[in-house]
């Protein structure tokens, strides 16, 4: 019998081990042996919030470090998923228009208040595409051009500007409403 409980203890410890649980032994005579396996305590939801927030600051952190180059500026990829989210199907919203956009582009905007032009358009377009990112790293400026669709086959282009500066919150610098 003893024989057995050793080699059953000795069973249950390499189950333990190999799921990675802790093992306790009870030391009591032979034909009181028992062998359990305690469940591993789930941290309370103190610790697994603080657990998952530390994991999206690293995540972020990393994130970061991927799209921007070795000089702290904004990749081509960046700036393309910048401009395809900022433009949308049919155009940029009233907040990416007013937290995406420099302080110069809002103010040349509301210079022409009978022309949208951020869209070089009076209307809203059917839909809108983003085409290949050019970067310019002695420029400071990466530049798309975005073509938008309207009714009837018509469709139009322009050139949309990007500081590549990662220090700063990406935004939208400049448009040129002649391709």
């Amino acid at each position: 019998m003893l024989r057995h409980t050793s080699r059953t203890s000795a069973i249950a410890v390499a189950i333990a081990v190999a799921l990675g649980l802790t093992l306790t032994v009870a030391a009591t005579p032979v034909a009181a042996a028992d062998t359990s396996v305690q469940k591993q305590s789930r941290p309370d939801a103190r610790d697994d919030r603080t657990d998952r927030t530390e994991h999206a600051d690293r995540t972020d952190r990393i994130d970061r470090a991927a799209r921007t180059d070795a000089n702290g500026r904004y990749t081509a990829e960046e700036i393309r998923r910048f401009l395809v989210s900022f433009y949308g199907k049919h155009g940029p919203s009233a907040w990416e228009r007013e937290h995406q956009v420099s302080a110069e582009l809002k103010k040349k905007a509301a210079e022409t208040p009978d022309h949208d032009l951020l869209l070089c358009a009076q209307n809203t377009p059917r839909d809108i595409s983003v085409g290949k990112v050019t970067t310019a790293q002695s420029a400071r400026v990466g530049w798309a051009t975005i073509t938008t669709y309207w009714s009837g086959d018509r469709k139009e282009q322009f050139t949309a500007y990007v500081d590549l500066d990662a220090t700063r919150p990406i935004e939208l610098l400049d448009v040129a409403c002649s391709v």
